[in-house]
């Protein structure tokens, strides 16, 4: 994450892109894992980038000053429902083989966004972002995994499989 946003915003200041949005994580709040570590350690790295106004970028065997015209700008969101890292696809896999459905722990909670609501707030940021700024979506309320699983397996004509329903 570190260092594909590193070059990746690099290309996008000797391109003379005006705008670059990088799509984070709630986890970068207060990173517990590595994927929250880096994500947040990516941000930090955009907020620097958008100090500077002049930067020396090295490549290419050689050594290029720019002047940094690029506006930066984070969005932090949870789940996107139906995206490949959401865990509504493989529920759905999972009850689509007849199970198990695999809950890590059943109190944990995640927050969750269609796509569409997704793509509103990159858009948005992108737009309206001044440089450093990181944006946040009102995710409203935590939805427990175990009842979401419960939910798909109910909505797909099944039911699950319990000690008082065997």
């Amino acid at each position: 994450n570190v260092l594909g946003t590193l070059l990746s915003a690099q290309a996008a200041i000797r391109a003379g892109v005006a705008n670059f949005v990088l799509i984070s994580t709630d986890k970068a709040v207060r990173p517990t894992n590595v994927m929250g570590s880096t994500k947040r350690l990516a941000e930090m790295l955009l907020q620097a980038l958008s100090r500077e106004t002049a930067l020396v970028l090295y490549g290419d065997d050689d050594c290029v000053h720019r002047i940094n015209k690029t506006r930066f700008t984070m969005v932090r969101f949870g789940n996107v429902l139906g995206s490949s890292g959401s865990v509504v696809p493989l529920f759905r896999e999972q009850i689509k083989r007849g199970g198990p459905v695999t809950v890590t722990h059943p109190s944990i909670t995640r927050y969750f966004m269609t796509i569409p609501e997704a793509a509103q707030l990159v858009i948005q940021a992108g737009s309206i972002g001044k440089g450093g700024d990181v944006f946040v979506l009102d995710m409203g309320q935590p939805v427990k995994i175990l009842e979401l699983a419960e939910k798909m397996i109910h909505l797909s004509g099944l039911s699950v499989s319990s000690e008082k329903n065997p």
